[in-house]
Order: C-alpha cells, then sequence, then structure tokens
C-alpha cells in the first residue's frame, strides 16, 4: 500500500505500575510508530500531577532523553497520530490535557466519532470553547460537563453519549482508565508485566507488538462496551454498556496492524498468509514469480506462493528512508513519486510472467505505475492479485478512504480496472474469502468499505464526508 490508497490511524499505548513508565510507553509507540508518523505525544503522571509532551514529528525525534526525563511518574498514556484529512496542526496532537472539575485529566483515542460534530454543536451553544478540530476533545468537553461526582462515573455517561468507534486511553492523577466502543471497531489489547520487586504493571495498546518489545505478557482484549479501570486499588473491570453487534475492522488484519502482532485475538500473519492462500485458489495465474508490493503485500504474496507452487520474489524492493513528509517540488520530478519508494529488481523481472500481489487497490494510480515499472524491467506478463475484496464505500470509523467518486471500484468494472492499471489479469479476493481468512465464523467482523453496508446507523453522511476522519 503506497501513496493513493488508505492512511493509517492513530496508535495508543497505556502503562500503569511502573518506575519508568514515560520510558515504557516511548518504546510502546516506537513499536507502534507505522499507525501514525505526523505527530505523537506521552502524558505521565506521578499520582499528584500530569505531564505531558507531545509534538509533530516521529517518535524517535520527538522523546529525546531530556524530554522524557521531564515526565516523570509510574503511569502514563502515548498517542502516535496520523492525519487523515490533511490537519496537521500541533492542536490536534494527542494526547490532550486538561484541568477540571473532576480535577487533572489526559486522554488519547484510536477512531471516529459518527456523531462528534453534532455533539461539538450543543456543547458549544452550551459555553464550550474547542480548540482543536479533533473529536476527541469532545469527549473531554463530555467529561468535564458532567453532574458525575467522580470521574469514572463522568466517563461512563460521557461514553454512553458518543456513538461509531473508539478505544479510549484516560489518564488520571492517581489511576487510569481505558475503554473500547461496545461494537469494538478498533482493537486494544490488555498484558502484564512482572517487575523485578515482585508487583505487576498493567499495560494497554492498540497492537501487541508493543508488549513483545518491553517483555510484557498479551493477557486478552479489553471487550467491546467495557471499562478498565487501573489505580491504587488494584484492578476492576466493568461493562459499562452491553456489547453490540460485533464490527471489528476487518483492514486490521488485511493492512494496518503489523504481522507480528495479535488483533482481535487473532494472530495477523496467520490471517494475511491465509488472505494469500485462498486468493491463489480463487484466482490462480500462470506465472514464473510472485512478487509482492512491499511492504504489505508480503506475507499475502507468501500464501499465494505457498498454494500455487509458484516461487516467491522479492522483486521489488522499498526504500525505506522516504517519509511521509516528503515534498515533491515540482512538476518535473512529480513522475518519479513511486519510484522514490520502489525500485525494480531487473535480474529478477526480466522476461518473466509476474504474479504482482497487494492488500488493496483503491484508486489505482499507484498500481498502474507499478505496472509500468515492473514491464519496464522486462516482465512479459504482469498479473495483478488484490487479497481484499473491491473498496466500494468509504470508511466513517478511523479509516480515511476517499470518497465514493474517487473509489474506482464504486465507478468500474473489474475490466475497466485492468485495463487502467495496465495488467494483463486482475483478480481480488471474495468476500467469503476474507471471511474464511480471519476466521470470522461469528460473523464478528465489518466490511462495510467492501459492501456499503454500515453497522451503526450514521447520523448525518454528508457532514461525516466534511469532516471524517480527524486524527
Amino acid at each position: 500500500m503506497l501513496f493513493d490508497k488508505f492512511h493509517e490511524e492513530c496508535g495508543v499505548f497505556a502503562v500503569y505500575g511502573h518506575p519508568e513508565a514515560a520510558n515504557l510507553a516511548h518504546l510502546g509507540l516506537h513499536a507502534l510508530q507505522h499507525r501514525g508518523q505526523e505527530s505523537a505525544g506521552i502524558a505521565s503522571s506521578d499520582g499528584k500531577e500530569i505531564y505531558c509532551h507531545k509534538a509533530m514529528g516521529h517518535i524517535a525525534d520527538i522523546f529525546t532523553a531530556g524530554v522524557l526525563n521531564q515526565l516523570p511518574g509510574h503511569m502514563a498514556i502515548g498517542h502516535t497520530r496520523y492525519s487523515t484529512a490533511g490537519d496537521t496542526a500541533l492542536l490536534n496532537a494527542q494526547p490532550f490535557a486538561v484541568s477540571c472539575g473532576k480535577g487533572k485529566v489526559a486522554v488519547a483515542h484510536n477512531g471516529n466519532l459518527t456523531n462528534a460534530q453534532e455533539l461539538r454543536r450543543d456543547l458549544e451553544e452550551q459555553g464550550s470553547i474547542f480548540q482543536a478540530s479533533s473529536d476527541t476533545e469532545v469527549i473531554l468537553h463530555l467529561v468535564a460537563r458532567s453532574n458525575q461526582r467522580t470521574l469514572e462515573g463522568a466517563l461512563r455517561e460521557a461514553l454512553l453519549d458518543i456513538q461509531g468507534a473508539f478505544s479510549l486511553v484516560f489518564l488520571a492523577e492517581d489511576r487510569l482508565i481505558v475503554a473500547r466502543d461496545p461494537h469494538g471497531f478498533r482493537p486494544l489489547a490488555m498484558g502484564q508485566l512482572k517487575l523485578t520487586d515482585g508487583t505487576t504493571a498493567y499495560v494497554f495498546a492498540s497492537e501487541t507488538c508493543a508488549f513483545d518489545l518491553i517483555d510484557a505478557r498479551y493477557v486478552g482484549e479489553v471487550q467491546p462496551g467495557e471499562m478498565v479501570i487501573v489505580g491504587p486499588a488494584g484492578v476492576w473491570r466493568e461493562m459499562y454498556t452491553p456489547a453490540k453487534e460485533r464490527a471489528q475492522c476487518v483492514f486490521e488484519h488485511v493492512y494496518f496492524s503489523r504481522p507480528d502482532s495479535i488483533v482481535f485475538g487473532r494472530a495477523v500473519q496467520e490471517s494475511r498468509e491465509q488472505l494469500g492462500r485462498l486468493l491463489a485458489r480463487e484466482s490462480p495465474a500462470e506465472a514464473d514469480i510472485v512478487v509482492p508490493v512491499p511492504d504489505s503485500g508480503v506475507s499475502a504474496a507468501l500464501g499465494f506462493s505457498s498454494a500455487s507452487d509458484i516461487p516467491f520474489r522479492h522483486g521489488l524492493i522499498r526504500n525505506h528512508y522516504v517519509g511521509r513528509t516528503f515534498i515533491e517540488p515540482s512538476q518535473a520530478i512529480r513522475h518519479f513519486g513511486v519510484r522514490l519508494k520502489l525500485n525494480p529488481v531487473r535480474q529478477l523481472l526480466d522476461g518473466k510472467r509476474v504474479v504482482l500481489v497487494d492488500d488493496s487497490l483503491v484508486r489505482g494510480t499507484t498500481m498502474r505505475k507499478i505496472v509500468r515499472m515492473v514491464r519496464d524491467a522486462g516482465a512479459v506478463e504482469v498479473h495483478v492479485r488484490i487479497s481484499c475484496p473491491p473498496t466500494v464505500s468509504p470508511c466513517f470509523y478511523g479509516v480515511d478512504t476517499p470518497t465514493k467518486d474517487e473509489l474506482i471500484a464504486a465507478n468500474e468494472t473489474i475490466d475497466e480496472i485492468r485495463e487502467h492499471i495496465g495488467a494483463d489479469t486482475l483478480a481480488y479476493l471474495s468476500l467469503e474469502g476474507l471471511r474464511r481468512a480471519v476466521a470470522d465464523t461469528d460473523h464478528h467482523y465489518c466490511y462495510a468499505c467492501y459492501t456499503g453496508s454500515y453497522p451503526t446507523q450514521l447520523v448525518n453522511v454528508e457532514e461525516l464526508m466534511m469532516s471524517r476522519p480527524n486524527r
């Protein structure tokens, strides 16, 4: 997945009970950097005060030793953000930290609220003043204005007002609170870390790869509709609302998550290889080599190769040192955009019939350039295989899909798309194949971007299209 596709969403991390909580959050965010490269922040607490630092840029550049030394305490939350609506203001970087009648609090959020604009208007009419355009700030205002006496009570009330997708990590002066929306759109894993003094630290993250880096043990998921409170009295788990029909984002397994993570209780690598195997069985190709579009197509290509007995080859090499912030200064070099990220291995491609495997095809612009690049390197045939169904509808739950007018599969037939990208053949994985690949026997996943059938009632679709999503 490259320039013309979905943008990554955000990553959240939280830790309670570790003497170097901010350092742990820093490491956790390193592991989640792939979920957002625009801004990042950490808020920590020593039980009395909340300290917060956030900035634009990558984790390694933001959190120097000097900065981390200014974030003391045994609990912390962290966030890494990708702006999906082009709003790069530091004001929207998370966590948000405020002082209100419930004390000092900070919050970080992964997801997208579908009724944020309505709530924001109501709050502004009641006198609330907003500093940022992120819907996460709405949650803070709801908590601050609540008549509930306790922070937990105010947060429960706020969670019942908001709709859409959210995995929240909330930091108070002396405790940590995490919560997940009742549909379970976005992932939120829970782990434990044994300290040398015999005590246990508790950690939460968007993906379990963050636990591996800090030697924490994955113990399970925060359940849809669940709130977990970790504080001086221990761990308290409760359902703040009954769970609704599950709608876990299947795109986490198709693309978002790292292949070494467990997401929604399932190994991502297992899902991705199965995507490729089923794709090979559904849409075989007579070819000499299977080539992934790196990096997101690698696991599916391995599965395709295994099921088809066609050799897997790294025929495209990705330059990992070209960031998303690269600015193409003139039309004269815009042509080289894809080549800045990918370069063909001519010795592998020359004279070969190539199966090109990628995780998705949204607008088609980038795939067209890649197919041309592979042909220019000498490939005699290029067969494109996509390890998910055609994307025909925008997402309102935290994925920055284009509008329907920009989605090529919503406006053209598969043969027209094949002709547009210049491939000899083109095939997508079926919806049933996708369900099988993620072992969705209980219908727990959301497939709205492939079906147009949304699991929640959308309050105002036109307004959502204007504002979506802002993290």
